[in-house]
């Protein structure tokens, strides 16, 4: 299928039913106990930075743990599977000295997804694959000072941010995505820098992609790390005309819920949720098991509240499996038709009706 096509379909497929995106990329990489020569590859084997835990960069030096990942996400179940770009940004690859691998990155990633996607369409025509291009929210923030005896201070401009994100976006593009994922927003005004670079690229001619937008509740507050609460967080970026949008990580399905059902109730597009397997215990590991993310996730789809649903943090294959098994045949969400209304945002949302 041709790009315009792999649209339509999706487009199509999420009309029809719930669609299902993959599990967690970090623990399954963690599996495979990976060694620095594993990351480092023969193009990095001189590089003056330790490289193990960059999982993005094997990519370039272990493209068939990727691709092998890629596979086992399908084979369960998914729709929809993220490249493994979270934080192949300028931004994020400083910390490893890999500013100039950037364009590789994304572009072997997309490239690598592209390909056993398209895999599994040709062997199972009725059920299409997709690729979205992951894009991660950067290991920097516009909105808060890393010093707090300077609250002024930031450690990035938004030019810098907006520079790094598209030139990730035009690299996943150019590598065959179907649409873009801008996940774990902490801080909305790094998203926007996103959305715009992405919307910015058809001034140069490329197609426009669907857009999907994932924000992160970092805790029972009910509110992003730069203070915004979910309506506030829609207002904010309802403007995009998203595919779709929702939330991700921090929480788990069951602490998850109140947010995912509020966008529900107000966002006018398709609503996704991909939470972690609950929260991690005291060594960091995630002890909720596949069958009990999916009984969760499963309340969400029948209560009407979810088009699209996968996992995060401590996901496997195995909660995949499960997740798709339990909303096979749950009619998705249907979208809501709103009112007019002048809709603002600052932490705090504000609506004026006439």
């Amino acid at each position: 299928m041709t790009r315009a096509e792999r649209i339509k379909a999706l487009k199509a497929a999420a009309r029809e039913r719930i669609l299902v995106l993959d599990g967690s990329w970090g623990v399954m990489i963690q599996r495979r106990q990976l060694s620095e020569a594993d990351f480092r590859g023969e193009r990095f084997a001189r590089h003056n930075h330790p490289q193990q835990g960059n999982n993005d960069l094997l990519i370039l030096t272990r493209p068939d743990v990727i691709a092998d990942l890629h596979d086992q996400y399908y084979a369960a179940g998914a729709d929809i599977s993220e490249t493994n770009t979270f934080s192949s940004t300028r931004i994020g690859q400083a910390d490893y000295g890999l500013e100039d691998a950037v364009y590789d990155l994304n572009f072997e990633g997309a490239r690598i997804a592209r390909e056993t996607a398209d895999r599994w369409t040709e062997k199972e025509p009725h059920k299409p694959r997709f690729v979205a291009g992951s894009i991660g929210p950067t290991n920097r923030t516009l909105s808060l000072s890393p010093d707090v005896n300077d609250p002024g201070y930031r450690a990035v401009t938004y030019d810098e941010v907006y520079d790094g994100y598209k030139e990730q976006a035009r690299a996943l593009h150019d590598g065959g995505v179907d649409l873009f994922l801008v996940e774990t927003i902490f801080d909305t005004l790094n998203a926007k820098a996103a959305i715009k670079a992405i919307l910015d690229l058809q001034d140069e001619g490329y197609e426009p992609l669907p857009l999907w937008i994932s924000g992160t509740i970092t805790d029972r507050s009910g509110r992003t790390l730069s203070g915004q609460t979910a309506e506030a967080f829609w207002n904010s970026v309802r403007h995009a005309r998203p595919f779709a949008v929702g939330f991700n990580c921090a929480l788990g399905a069951d602490l998850m819920r109140p947010y995912v059902a509020e966008l529900s109730r107000l966002a006018d597009t398709l609503v996704a949720a991909f939470p972690n397997a609950g929260l991690p215990n005291a060594m960091g590991q995630y002890d909720e098991q596949p069958h009990e993310t999916a009984h969760f996730i499963e309340e969400w789809a029948k209560s009407g509240l979810v088009n699209i649903v996968g996992g995060c943090c401590g996901t496997t294959p195995d909660h995949i499996a499960c997740v798709a098994g339990q909303v096979t045949g749950v009619a998705p969400r249907a979208i809501p038709d709103r009112p007019v209304a002048m809709r603002l945002s600052g932490l705090e949302p504000f609506e004026l009706v006439a």
